[in-house]
């Protein structure tokens, strides 16, 4: 690993605020959850592909890999879609406070498909995320439905990265995150003509909303998903991983900002929030200081 310098630290933590940014644009494009993501990730793997192939990077695969990939694009997608609908139909500040049960799902999920035996403190912990999610179930009722579906959300985000876990010890990350895009946007387009088709109406979006999406496709998705894993070389996985814990604390604030009233929550609710975050940011700390020892 190369020395880090000032200039990364602040790279990774621009990376982050663009992932926190993520949600508010999620909430300003006015278009449903399915069709937002679809143009998401359309747009970018059109871009990542452009960039493997300017770099001249081997787009070659095996046909295991062809399927690993395509369960793991089915299971990113999905994720979007229930993260997006979440947005759509609680809040941005709900949402990410939720989302940030993946590390619960993780403990449990890792054990499964990893074969490593179930730890103590990760029992302690996800008690503890459990804990904030029942403050935030009783303090915010009304969003009972949306915090199930940011659930759901959290899960499938924990599964493709126990399943990305075991794909980055065999192939190129870039190269697993093209295919990735690229199989979901195949399963979402099915989805798409089952539902209403590619109609006209499809592609009929505000100059904003196609502003919007842009920024997510390329900027929030295909730039920081690269770049993310290009300072990787340079920067510890600890670091990377309790830097990017900050994308809730990020978008949460972004969004006080961007939407004020609508954003405000019950002052427990960020008591609940906080022990999530707490939960996270000690698990990622205690994984790393154990494997030092």
């Amino acid at each position: 690993m190369q020395k880090s310098s000032l200039k990364d630290y602040l790279h990774l933590h621009f990376i982050v605020f663009i992932w926190g940014f993520t949600a508010v644009l999620g909430k300003l494009i006015r278009i449903e959850a399915i069709p937002l993501v679809w143009f998401r990730l359309t747009i970018a793997s059109v871009v990542l592909g452009l960039f493997l192939q300017i770099k001249k990077i081997n787009f070659r695969i095996t046909t295991r890999a062809i399927v690993q990939f395509f369960i793991a694009g089915f299971i990113i997608g999905f994720h979007w879609i229930a993260f997006f609908y979440a947005i759509k139909i609680a809040n941005i500040s709900i949402t990410l406070a939720t989302l940030a049960t993946g590390a619960l799902f993780t403990s449990i999920l890792e054990p499964i498909f990893l074969k490593r035996k179930i730890k103590l403190y990760e029992i302690l912990l996800s008690s503890l995320t459990i804990i904030g999610i029942i403050i935030i179930f009783n303090v915010e009722p009304q969003y009972s439905i949306g915090i199930f579906v940011a659930l759901f959300a959290a899960f499938l985000s924990a599964l493709f990265a126990v399943f990305n876990a075991s794909f980055v010890q065999e192939y190129d990350a870039r190269i697993i995150s093209f295919y990735e895009l690229l199989f979901a946007v195949v399963l979402i387009s099915i989805v798409v003509v089952f539902q209403n088709g590619f109609t006209t109406n499809f592609f009929k979006l505000t100059s904003n909303d196609w502003i919007f999406i842009i920024i997510l496709g390329s900027v929030c998705t295909a730039y920081a998903l690269t770049a993310s894993t290009f300072l990787l070389k340079k920067i510890s996985p600890f670091t990377m991983m309790l830097t990017v814990n900050l994308e809730p604390v990020y978008g949460i604030l972004l969004a006080l900002i961007v939407f004020k009233e609508s954003e405000k929550m019950n002052p427990n609710f960020y008591y609940g929030a906080i022990l999530i975050f707490v939960a996270v940011i000690l698990n990622g700390y205690i994984k790393i200081k154990m494997k030092k020892i």
